[in-house]
């Protein structure tokens, strides 16, 4: 009986302890990966390129080969992210970053939500997936 009692104390420590390690919004970032970045226009999924995130430090969005330069990103207790750095396409031609909005539910997988606000006003939003 005590060993059933210590195996199953066992068990219930190590799925806390594995559960504890999941990142969260007050780890301050995302985890570690490439992030595939499509919006849904007209009927279609159009690929924008992927972000890579390594700590604090993204790169990207990159389509074709690689990206020239690593910038820092910062994301706070709710998970809205601040790119301190040039974002591609999103911050070019007079588009720039209304709001970024990260998921980290440890059911689904890791993903954040750009919306772009567009030179006319218009605002598109673009789902980015960790691949």
């Amino acid at each position: 009986m005590a060993s059933r009692i210590s195996c199953i104390f066992s068990i219930v420590l190590l799925s806390a302890s594995t559960g504890g390690a999941r990142a969260d919004f007050t780890d301050g970032k995302l985890p570690d990966g490439t992030y595939h970045c499509e919006v849904y226009l007209l009927g279609l999924f159009l690929n924008l390129g992927d972000i890579t995130i390594k700590g604090n430090v993204y790169t990207g969005p990159v389509t074709f080969g690689t990206a020239p330069q690593a910038y820092n990103y910062q994301m706070d207790a709710n998970g809205v992210i601040s790119w301190l750095g040039p974002l591609g396409g999103y911050t070019t031609g007079g588009n720039s970053i209304s709001l970024t909005q990260a998921t980290l539910d440890g059911q689904t997988t890791p993903s954040f939500d750009i919306i772009m606000k567009q030179p006319d006003g218009a605002f598109t939003a673009s789902t980015c997936t960790k691949s």
